[in-house]
């Protein structure tokens, strides 16, 4: 039975500080219709913009993801979207009326309670997964990163870091499907280095840090000056705990850094906009590298459904006309007659084929040490194609010739070489009205494409 999609049975409404702006911030969770994904809307400001959670709208990710669309941005979103993906929540719209999405402890955990506690509405149509089919792979050779997706039918996650800390070290966290994210990973907090930490107070970042809501990993000589200067500005006694960390808080796991860098990634490649099925590993990611990721697996959506959308013909199958049927409508011959078969006609489609052998006359002279069919010969052939669309709507084609008026949008995508069978499919774009037709042609070697036009053409009786 097919999963279907799921929204929140009622509104929530969530409070706090955003980590980077200390700013106060309201944001109220509501349900959506099927297909919405995650959307974010910035009632604070006027005509209240909408911010799409898709991976073009990325713009910041330097400490956190930052998206912005129609003049709005919304950063850190990264732990609610962790939240959403972790339930397996399909669509819901997020009011908030600030920049940043609030911090909270750090994790993913009070979002999901939140979420929890609203429940959860089954929706009519299936949840629309896209599956990996090959892998897909991510990488800075220079700074280590890999990301790769593999085949699963199942949504696993496996995260290794390694940040050549004496204190921290390598750390590893996997689930083994996504319903282990609330048990496993959603209460681990974000960390920094205490480095990192005096550097953003300096540059009057973290405005909304207090050291309950992130653990600080000790990675050099701290004196008690330093310590004291700390525990000063956040209000609170802080030490380094036997772990390298500053006592501020305790470890909810040993390997808690990188559970944490496990929940970024879930909520970063929500930036995908469908739920996902695969097994995404992972070595030293960031967000910048989530992002990059997450825009490539959504550049493989758009190639898989172009792929889906152009038929793959089998140039065996018995012909509608064979090459003396063609030559009865088409006053071609050769060397210049283009087509050997018509595969398929009905009267807004039409599919021919085209043998290419290195015998043909044209080779001699074209490229001969490197033999490519020409592409403005493919548009010959994929025009002569469209004729016989156009001329299977007299009842005397023989008595008719096609006249090409425009061709516009050409494009050549692979070579032809000899050796290869194209298959050229040519559609209406709109109904032949007084004998002129405009189509869509594409040609095809297999299951790619190596040319395509628009063409527009106009039959003509031949004078007696």
């Amino acid at each position: 039975m097919n999963v279907k999609q799921r929204t929140i049975q009622s509104e929530i409404s969530i409070s706090g500080i955003g980590l980077h702006t200390g700013s106060a911030v309201n944001l109220t969770i509501k349900p959506a219709p099927e297909f919405h994904w995650y959307k974010f809307k910035r009632v604070d400001l006027e005509d209240e913009p909408i911010v799409a959670v898709d991976a073009d709208n990325v713009t910041d990710t330097s400490r956190g993801t930052t998206i912005s669309q129609n003049g709005a941005s919304v950063s850190t979103i990264e732990h609610l979207m962790a939240a959403l993906v972790g339930l397996q929540i399909d669509n819901v719209l997020i009011e908030i009326d600030g920049p940043e999405v609030p911090i909270l402890d750090g994790s993913s955990r009070i979002f999901v309670e939140k979420l929890l506690e609203s429940g959860f509405v089954e929706q009519d149509a299936d949840r629309d997964y896209y599956e990996i089919k090959d892998n897909i792979l991510y990488a800075e050779k220079d700074r280590k990163v890999e990301l790769i997706a593999m085949p699963l039918d199942g949504y696993r996650l496996t995260c290794m870091i390694d940040f050549n800390s004496p204190v921290l070290g390598s750390q590893h966290a996997s689930i083994s499907s996504i319903t282990e994210f609330v048990q496993e990973i959603s209460s681990s907090r974000t960390f920094c280095f205490l480095h990192e930490l005096e550097a953003l107070l300096n540059n009057n970042l973290i405005k909304g840090g207090d050291l309950s809501n992130a653990i600080v990993i000790v990675d050099k000589e701290v004196s008690s000056g330093e310590l004291d200067k700390l525990s000063s500005l956040f209000n609170k006694s802080v030490e380094v705990a036997n772990e390298g960390i500053l006592d501020n808080i305790q470890l909810r796991y040993q390997n808690e850094p990188a559970r944490h860098k496990l929940l970024d990634m879930i909520g970063d490649l929500a930036l995908v906009g469908r739920p996902l099925k695969g097994h995404i590993m992972a070595a030293r990611p960031g967000h910048a590298a989530n992002a990059a990721f997450a825009k490539r697996i959504k550049a493989q959506i758009k190639k898989d459904k172009n792929k889906k959308n152009v038929k793959v013909y089998n140039p065996n199958m018995p012909p509608v006309y064979d090459t003396v049927q063609i030559m009865k409508i088409l006053p071609h011959r050769q060397p210049f007659l283009m087509i050997d078969k018509i595969l398929e006609l009905s009267d807004t489609h039409v599919v021919g084929l085209k043998n290419v052998t290195m015998n043909e006359d044209l080779f001699m002279g074209h490229f001969p040490g490197a033999p490519w069919f020409p592409g403005v010969l493919q548009i010959e052939a994929m025009a002569q194609t469209g004729g016989i669309l156009v001329l299977n709507t007299v009842p005397d084609p023989e008595n008719y010739l096609t006249l090409f008026l425009k061709i516009e949008n050409a494009r050549f995508k692979n070579q032809v070489t000899p050796g290869d069978t194209v298959i050229f499919t040519c559609e209406l774009i709109e109904p032949i009205r007084r004998g002129i037709a405009r189509m869509k042609g594409v040609g095809m070697v297999g299951d790619k494409i190596v040319s395509e036009a628009e063409l527009m053409a106009q039959i003509v009786k031949v004078k007696s």
